[in-house]
């Protein structure tokens, strides 16, 4: 039948079984003495309530092994839905600054703070550099506080002011309204003072300095702009305006060499890529051109986007034959022996060559001699909307005239 020991043996050996089963319990031998039963039946219900005890644990440890595992899904899930949601946000920004701010703020992207919203812009990810400038350029006073939050991020001590600007102008692209220019050139000029208090008497010091150097960059990087200016120049633009003084040669030496020797980078959203400049355009057509130096009429392409009207030889053509930017320019309908003709010229100086460029016969490109742009339309109907497209996408320079302003109100502020 089995002592006790070869019992214990096999109660042992089924404690050690990972299958928890029903205990099946051996017949009791009929040679024991009662306290022998006694003792077996003590053995026998320990070990029961072991394997149930193993069990629950293996239940318990199964249960949390599985909670384990559902919570490292449900957190990847969660994730992949927040990157997918973060992603949308962006796309939204860069079609709509504020609608995909809010998107961002209503699907608990972003906090509702400037601080917050000022971070997710400096860092840039995936963000369009124009749609930064636009939402930092807004004047209501939430954008305000996220502009100036903006410019805090930025760390200019111990630089100079062409060094700072290259930082600043890099973390987005500059708008083209002059309102927005001007909110965002103050709030530079401000953060640079504190930076590096001493520098300029005053923050109007600091901000006509900044523009004459974004107008020196332009000067002696635009191939369109023949007459460089010497640093001689660049020093005389400059005097009287450290609060009635003048800045020390050696500063302006040196802020001019830095930008002739470099120009400023501008943050580029679409890259140099031709096509992609055109893959979206505001308007395209055939149109009839009338020649600078031969008045002859010759039929192009169109295609008027970024604020430029190309013209193309054949729809085919991956390069333009010519380029006119249409900033400062003004258009007006005109009376021709050619039906529905309109005009592109300077509205302040009509004998002035219009800023341009076009591709020779041979590849050369050289700078455009026309004093105005004569263009006519196949249809009535295209002519006005052609004109129309045109007026919105016209363009004004607003350094020059806010330059001048600021200087008016520094030297008006110097008589009272």
């Amino acid at each position: 039948m089995g002592s006790v020991s070869e019992l214990c043996v096999s109660s042992l050996q089924t404690f050690l079984c990972p299958a928890v089963k029903p205990l099946q319990q051996a017949p009791v031998p009929d040679d024991l003495t009662p306290e022998e039963q006694q003792e077996l039946e003590n053995i026998r219900r320990r070990k029961q309530e072991l394997l149930e005890d193993i069990q629950r644990l293996k239940d318990e440890i199964a249960e949390v092994t599985s909670e384990i595992e559902n919570l490292g899904s449900t957190e990847e899930r969660k994730n992949m839905q927040r990157n997918k949601q973060v992603a949308m946000g962006r796309k939204k920004f860069n079609m709509d600054p504020k609608k995909g701010i809010q998107f961002l703020i209503e699907n608990d992207l972003l906090k509702n703070t400037s601080d917050d919203i000022s971070q997710f812009l400096y860092k840039g990810e995936g963000l369009n550099k124009t749609a930064i400038g636009d939402y930092l350029g807004e004047r209501d006073d939430f954008n305000l506080e996220v502009l100036h939050a903006f410019v805090e991020l930025h760390e200019f001590t111990d630089l100079n002011l062409v060094q700072a600007l290259r930082q600043f102008l890099w973390s987005f692209r500059l708008p083209g309204e002059a309102q927005k220019i001007d909110r965002m050139m103050e709030s530079f000029a401000q953060r640079y003072c504190q930076c590096n208090p001493g520098v300029f008497q005053s923050t109007d010091t600091c901000y006509i300095l900044s523009f004459a150097i974004i107008m020196l960059n332009t000067s002696l990087h635009n191939p369109n702009v023949k007459d460089k200016p010497a640093v001689e120049r660049f020093i005389s633009m400059n005097r009287g305006i450290n609060e009635g003084g003048d800045l020390p040669e050696d500063l302006l030496r040196n802020l001019y060499d830095s930008i002739k020797n470099e120009p400023f980078k501008i943050p580029e959203d679409d890259g140099n890529d031709l096509t992609h400049t055109f893959f979206n355009p505001d308007r395209e057509g055939w149109l009839l051109k009338l020649g600078g130096r031969v008045k002859t009429w010759k039929r192009r392409w169109f295609i008027l986007t970024d604020n430029c009207l190309y013209y193309f030889e054949y729809t085919t053509d991956k390069e333009p034959r010519g380029i006119i930017p249409l900033e400062n320019l003004s258009i007006k309908e005109v009376e021709d022996k050619k039906p529905n003709c309109f005009e592109l010229f300077i509205p302040d100086n009509k004998d002035q060559v219009i800023k341009a460029c076009k591709t020779e016969a041979d590849g050369r490109v050289v700078e455009g001699n026309h004093t105005f742009y004569r263009i006519s339309a196949p249809t009535t109907e295209e002519k006005d909307e052609w004109m129309n497209s045109i007026k919105a996408a016209i363009s004004r320079d607003p350094f020059y005239e806010m330059l001048a302003a600021r200087k008016k109100k520094v030297s008006s502020m110097k008589r009272h």
